[in-house]
């Protein structure tokens, strides 16, 4: 028997034919811990939470939270005996109430229970002082979120679901968000479940993250190894953290590729000698010299603020990103030769 705080047990999630997740498993292992769920939109991230929620049932399998079961083929607990809160990405606010009132209907549930924020802590938080006395059709798309956010957590529920909580908010406000509100979870350790499309946001927000395509939870593991180890051709196509060269893997710790030579490193599953392989080169895998006599042309650049992305294409028409630190001591331009380290040297050697 599991001790589990939240168990997922062979569940497919399904709100239409097309719109399902089949025979999904995981698990919330320690309350207060956060799980993001990441996927493109439209693969039924969304569907997860509602039936969590308890506003869909389930065919098969179980859903077990503090050890009793919300959800089975023959079993249904209503939304309201859950102590679930599900916030939508969609304004979902009540509509006669201005947004102080919205958020007070929220601490009204569970007034039991402790809860270290008041009203006002979190509409100061959250930057909702100037709209607190307003309307839901008085307020934009962002703020509406924000509210929604701040009436979720301050029902103090055994279990958060966010659906894109930060999707129509501003860059700006974004970042500083997403700190103030793992802050907080992490502060009153709310157990919580997060559905995004963006893999920054999920591997900063998540102790744990889902990846979801074509209908199945493809990986589940923590964010430091779904991008360093990711299990399949799908999960680097979605990440589109790097690029796929041709190698030969030519002993037990080196490979090697007709443009960059010999590359080194550890294999994360064991090669055969002699077998051909795509190797997964990320930007941080190869390392600038300007001395190098491996060089390869500059086609493309991308400043990110505290380094740049270059993209270098080969002679066989591939394009390589390398991300080298912006105060590096010159910038290189389109068409320039840009030299790589050599021997070349990768942590992880990611073959598929």
């Amino acid at each position: 028997m599991s001790n589990s705080f939240l168990e997922i047990k062979d569940v497919t999630f399904a709100a239409s034919k097309l719109n399902k997740v089949n025979n999904v498993t995981f698990d919330m292992v320690k309350e207060g811990e956060v799980i993001c769920l990441l996927g493109p939109s439209g693969i039924g991230k969304t569907t997860i939470l509602r039936t969590i929620a308890g506003l869909e049932k389930i065919q098969s399998g179980k859903i077990i939270l503090k050890g009793k079961v919300i959800s089975s083929s023959n079993f249904h607990l209503e939304p309201e005996k859950r102590n679930i809160a599900l916030s939508f990405q969609e304004n979902s606010l009540f509509p006669h109430y201005s947004v102080i009132d919205n958020i007070k209907f929220g601490s009204e549930r569970n007034k039991d229970k402790k809860f270290i924020y008041s009203t006002n802590d979190l509409i100061n938080l959250l930057h909702l002082e100037d709209i607190k006395k307003k309307y839901p059709h008085e307020i934009s798309a962002g703020e509406a979120q924000r509210v929604s956010l701040a009436r979720s957590l301050i029902s103090k529920p055994d279990l958060l679901l966010l659906d894109e909580p930060f999707s129509n908010i501003d860059q700006s406000l974004k970042e500083e968000l997403q700190k103030k509100i793992k802050e907080i979870i992490n502060e009153i350790k709310i157990s919580t479940i997060i559905v995004t499309h963006d893999s920054y946001e999920a591997f900063y927000m998540g102790n744990k993250c889902g990846i979801i395509l074509n209908q199945s939870l493809k990986q589940f593991d923590i964010p430091y190894n779904i991008y360093h180890y990711p299990n399949s051709l799908e999960i680097v196509n979605f990440l589109n953290r790097g690029v796929l060269i041709d190698a030969l893997v030519t002993g037990e710790m080196t490979l090697q590729n007709e443009e960059l030579g010999i590359i080194m490193g550890n294999f994360v599953n064991k090669q055969k000698i002699g077998s051909s392989v795509k190797l997964l080169i990320q930007p941080e895998d190869l390392s600038h010299d300007d001395k190098s006599n491996l060089r390869l042309e500059v086609v493309d650049r991308k400043f990110r603020g505290t380094n740049f992305i270059y993209i270098l294409k080969t002679n066989n028409n591939k394009f390589i990103p390398v991300l080298v630190d912006s105060h590096h001591a010159h910038q290189h331009k389109i068409k320039d030769k840009f030299g790589i380290r050599k021997p070349i040297h990768i942590d992880h050697l990611v073959c598929f």
